[in-house]
């Protein structure tokens, strides 16, 4: 029987993806006559920092017997006798020195045995010790090194090499399942490319030069930090989906940087067509720092797909896209991080979000079932998705036309010409534009929201707004409303939702308006570009200042299908 297989999906800037700068360790140093490490405080460690790395022939190793625990000592009498000792001057004996001597353990390591830690001995081009991932503070990008991994597999590699479990046995993720790697929107590139022949840990080759803030988005070093693109989405979309398309998964594992996989996982759960479950990861602090969360959040991944418990009696997901972060299950509809931490994630919306409990050392538990359509339930599925839909284009002076866009290329993929823009303007009150008793608001004094709808018209067929307003109803003040009521009539849907991380819902007051229910406005955003993708753009008043009778009952009845989608996602 073939073993079950998890497909993992590296995104952008992600710590759970990065390790620390690699730092040249005393060893080297002392080796060749360089400064010794200091720490930022400017003290002397008390040992080297060890970091893992493949030994490159057999090295035999004596290891001193009873040194792995301060108490073994204590219990010498339930060992075995160590494999000999050394004596004062260090040569082995396999009988006690008459002196004592130093009981120790024969091994040999290899390299077939894989990473170990060990000090880092690199040193830079001109001799000089590396303290940073960069040759100078500032460098440019062809004087700095990556910390983060170009795929997940070495990460997974370590976690069965390194990692240790409570009862004192190694984790090994891959013990029972098999990994394949997706380069999705990856944190790490290759930018000497790799020749045909050439293969990654993952069997990846023939990868053509890639470029920083194109193929690949860092936030570390903070200076070259890029953020992923609507195209950067869309390849990853297309690959997600093409994947999990054929079968061959029992789950997948999505790695992004903290702050942003939550959208992420909202859209992959809304538009990917798939059975099983797609379960997000994040990592406030990188791999191999102390006390690194990101490993044992993957763990936990591994552990709740392969434990079943997000499958129902048919054998498909019944809950849809997670977040696994911090023994935790969240929705990735309801969950916010809040902070830099691990535990920095909370439940949005104030109704249900936590799914399931990772159960410890026991089995998951799931405890809450969403009641929103997701993944093969979707309405805006990818593969429910029309092959055109209606956009709009012009000016709001010369008046604004519709133009077919289209969503899907001839294979079903995605098409990154279609992707909405979708801006979020947010409320606050003391606005400086005045509306006094005898004055109609006048939309032209937000001129933030007239400008965009402008640059809208000519650039992005399919747009939309968010309005984050008042919590719970989302509504504005009387000028945003109606700068807001000028995008409608131009063709572009505004949802409204509450401010900050409301408790209440966002019930539909002004029928021109998509009620946001207790989606957060981030979410919002994420919901209306994939309806958009759906329904495509509203109706276009001939006015978008004054529309008529028949315009706005034409607007109100493509907004009623919008609300359909927002009210049951």
């Amino acid at each position: 029987m073939a073993r079950p297989r998890i497909a993992v999906f590296s995104g952008p800037t992600a710590t759970i993806g990065n390790s620390p700068p690699l730092v040249t360790s005393d060893k080297a140093r002392a080796q060749y006559g360089l400064p010794a490490l200091t720490t930022p405080d400017g003290a002397s460690p008390r040992f080297d920092l060890l970091r893992p790395q493949r030994i490159a022939a057999p090295v035999t190793v004596y290891v001193e017997a009873y040194t792995a625990h301060p108490l073994e000592k204590d219990a010498i009498e339930l060992y075995s006798a160590p494999d000999g000792w050394l004596d004062a001057q260090g040569a082995f004996s396999e009988s006690e020195p008459a002196d004592g001597g130093t009981p120790v353990y024969v091994l040999t390591i290899s390299p077939e045995d894989g990473l170990y830690p060990l000090p880092y001995m690199a040193r830079q081009a001109d001799g000089s010790p590396w303290e940073d991932a960069t040759t100078h503070p500032f460098a440019a990008v062809g004087s700095s090194r990556q910390t983060f991994y170009p795929d997940a597999s070495r990460i997974y590699e370590e976690i069965d090499r390194l990692g240790v479990g409570g009862d004192g046995n190694p984790v090994v993720l891959s013990n029972a399942v098999d990994f394949d790697f997706y380069r999705a929107a990856p944190p790490g590139g290759y930018t000497k490319g790799l020749p045909a022949g050439s293969r990654t840990d993952t069997g990846e080759g023939d990868i053509s030069p890639e470029s920083l803030g194109e193929d690949y988005y860092i936030y570390y070093p903070h200076h070259l930090s890029r953020e992923p693109t609507l195209t950067a989405l869309v390849r990853a979309t297309n690959m997600v989906q093409n994947a999990l398309s054929g079968g061959d998964y029992i789950g997948a594992q999505w790695l992004e940087g903290s702050p942003t996989t939550e959208e992420s996982m909202y859209w992959l759960g809304l538009v990917i067509d798939t059975t099983v479950p797609l379960v997000g990861h994040a990592a406030q602090r990188p791999h191999q720092t102390l006390s690194a969360d990101g490993d044992r959040n993957i763990v936990d991944g591994v552990k709740f797909i392969t434990s079943g418990a997000a499958i129902d009696d048919t054998g498909r997901d019944r809950i849809g896209s997670v977040m696994v972060v911090d023994e935790m299950v969240y929705s990735a509809r309801e969950v916010t991080k809040v902070d830099a931490r691990p535990g920095g994630y909370e439940v949005a919306g104030g109704h249900g979000g936590v799914v399931a409990d990772m159960g410890g050392y026991g089995p998951p538990q799931v405890t809450y079932v969403p009641n929103r359509k997701h993944t093969y339930r979707s309405e805006v599925r990818l593969t429910a998705l029309p092959g055109t839909v209606t956009g709009v284009t012009g000016s709001l002076r010369d008046g604004v036309a519709t133009v077919e866009v289209p969503v899907k290329d001839a294979r079903g993929d995605l098409l990154a010409s279609a992707m909405p823009l979708v801006t979020i303007t947010k409320y606050s009150r003391y606005s400086p534009l005045e509306t006094g008793p005898k004055e109609d608001p006048d939309p032209a004094g937000e001129v933030e929201i007239i400008a965009r709808i402008a640059s809208n018209l000519i650039a992005a067929p399919l747009s939309g707004f968010v309005g984050e307003g008042m919590s719970p109803y989302g509504s504005a003040n009387p000028t945003t409303n109606a700068a807001l009521q000028v995008a409608i009539f131009s063709g572009m849907p505004v949802v409204r939702v509450g401010r900050g991380n409301t408790g209440g819902m966002a019930y539909k007051q002004d029928p021109l308006f998509i009620a946001g229910n207790n989606l957060t406005s981030t979410k919002a955003r994420i919901l209306l570009m994939a309806a958009l993708l759906k329904l495509g753009a509203l109706p276009p008043a001939a006015d978008p200042y004054n529309p008529t009778a028949d315009e706005i009952a034409a607007v109100l009845e493509l907004t009623r299908q919008y609300q359909e989608i927002f009210d049951t996602h």
